[in-house]
C-alpha cells in the first residue's frame, strides 16, 4: 500500500519504485500510504490472528504485496513489566522492550530486514553501511538471506566480536580510523565508486519503516493505549523518528487519539548533540567534538535525522537527556539485579536516565513508562568490562 516517498524537510513528493536514497536537499524521504485501506485490513481483531513478526504490519510497510519478503523472525519483542526495578525508581509501572531476542541479538534486525527487503525487490546487487557493531551484522545476515553482497564500514576500535559475526555472514569488511561518521564518509565513497545501494541510518526511506513497528507493537500491546513516556537509546535516533511516525499512522488510521507519550533521548554524556541542541533551542544539532563513550552505538557525533528527533521531543513535551559512564555501568548492574535482564549500553543508559528525569519532574509515580532494551548485552562484553 505504498504510494510515495515524501522529504521531510522541502516536502518534495518522490515516485517509489527505483533504488533512491535522500531528497536532493539532502533530507531523509518517507515513505507514505494508502492509509484509508490500510484501516480497513488492520483492525485489531485482525492483527491478532497475525504471525508474530513485524510483518503483522504490512499494510504500512514498503514491500510490494508479490515481492520476496526476507525475514528471520524478527520483531514483535516482549513488552515485560518491571516491577522490581519499577520499585527501586518508584514508577510502578515501568515497563522493558526486550529487543536482545530479534534476530543478530538487536534491534538493527528490524530497520535492515526491511531495507533488505526493498532492495532485492528493487533490483540491488551490493548493500553497505558503517556501523558501531550490531547495523553491520544485521545487514550481513539479511543480505545473507537475501542473496546480496553485503560491504559495512566499522570504527577501527569496535569490538572484535562484531567483526568476527559480520564476517561469518559473508560481508566485506572495512576497518576505518576515527568514529561512525569517518566509517561513514568511507562508505559513501566506496558506494558512488562501485554503484552500491547505501542503506546507511535515514540515508535510504525503508529502514525507519521497519524501526518504526516498534510503535505498532507497543500499541498492539498496550490494547492500542500508548504510554506516558519512552525512553529511547539515541544515536542515529531512527527508532524515536520511527516511532513518531507510527504514532502520527495510528492516529491517522483511527487507531490512537492525539495523545502522544513524551519521548526522552538518552544520550552519553561523552557525546550527547542532541541533547545539546534541545537544551539550546536549536532544529539541528551541530557536530560532538571529541565523541567518546563506553557505549558505541550512542557514539554518533552528527545524525542526518536530528531536526526530525529534536521535533519529536518538543512536539511530544520530552527532552533530552545525558548520562555518565559510570551511570551506564550501574544502570546495568540495577536491570540484571532486579529483573534478569542483561542489557546492552543502550538499554542501561535508559535505566541510568530514569532517576534523573524522576528528579527533574518529569516521570510522575503514576505514569506508564517504558523502557528500551535495544539488544544484548553479551555482545558488548569486551567495551563495557571496565564499567563492571
Amino acid at each position: 500500500m505504498l504510494t510515495h516517498l515524501d522529504c521531510t524537510k522541502c516536502g518534495k513528493r518522490h515516485e517509489a519504485g527505483r533504488i533512491q536514497n535522500v531528497c536532493a536537499c539532502g533530507a531523509p524521504l518517507y515513505a507514505r500510504y494508502d492509509l484509508a485501506r490500510a484501516a480497513l485490513e488492520m483492525r485489531p481483531g485482525h492483527l491478532a490472528l497475525r504471525e508474530p513478526t513485524l510483518w503483522r504490519y504490512r499494510e504500512v510497510l514498503p514491500l510490494p504485496e508479490d515481492a520476496e519478503r526476507v525475514s528471520l523472525g524478527e520483531g514483535f519483542t516482549p513488552l515485560l513489566a518491571a516491577p522490581r526495578l519499577g520499585k527501586r525508581l518508584n514508577l510502578p509501572k515501568l515497563a522493558v522492550k526486550e529487543e536482545g531476542g530479534n534476530p543478530t541479538g538487536s534491534f538493527k534486525a528490524r530497520g535492515l530486514a526491511v531495507a533488505i527487503s526493498m532492495a532485492k525487490a528493487l533490483g540491488a546487487t551490493d548493500v553497505c553501511l558503517p556501523s558501531a557493531g550490531n547495523a553491520g551484522s544485521a545487514l550481513a545476515a539479511y543480505a545473507a538471506a537475501a542473496g546480496l553482497r553485503a560491504h559495512v564500514f566499522l570504527p577501527r576500535d569496535v569490538a572484535r566480536l562484531f567483526v568476527m559475526e559480520t564476517e561469518a555472514y559473508g560481508a566485506q569488511v572495512e576497518m576505518v580510523d576515527g568514529l561512525i561518521t569517518d566509517a561513514g564518509r568511507v562508505c559513501a565513497a566506496r558506494a558512488r565508486e562501485n554503484g552500491w545501494y547505501e542503506c546507511a541510518t535515514l540515508k535510504e526511506p525503508y529502514r525507519v519503516e521497519g524501526k518504526k513497528t516498534v510503535g505498532y507493537e507497543i500499541a498492539e500491546q498496550m490494547r492500542f493505549s500508548l504510554p506516558d513516556a519512552i525512553l529511547y537509546p539515541t544515536g542515529g535516533g531512527t527508532g524515536i523518528v520511527g516511532m513518531w511516525k507510527a504514532f502520527q499512522e495510528m492516529e491517522a488510521m483511527g487507531f490512537v487519539g492525539k495523545e502522544r507519550p513524551r519521548m526522552y533521548a538518552v544520550q552519553a554524556e561523552g557525546c550527547a548533540p542532541i541533547v545539546k541542541a534541545f537544551q539550546e533551542g536549536l532544529e539541528e544539532a551541530p557536530p560532538w567534538e571529541n565523541a567518546h563513550t563506553h557505549a558505541h552505538g550512542l557514539r554518533v557525533p552528527k545524525a542526518l535525522g536530528d531536526f526530525l528527533i529534536l521535533r519529536a521531543l518538543r512536539e511530544s513535551h520530552g527532552a533530552g537527556i545525558a548520562v555518565s559512564e559510570q551511570e551506564i555501568g550501574d544502570g546495568g548492574q540495577e536491570a540484571a539485579a532486579s529483573e534478569g535482564l542483561f542489557m546492552a549500553p543502550g538499554g542501561r543508559a535508559r535505566v541510568a536516565a530514569a532517576p534523573k528525569l524522576k528528579a527533574s519532574g518529569h516521570l510522575p509515580p503514576d505514569d506508564t513508562v517504558v523502557l528500551f532494551d535495544t539488544g544484548t548485552g553479551y555482545k558488548y562484553v569486551e567495551n563495557m568490562e571496565p564499567l563492571w
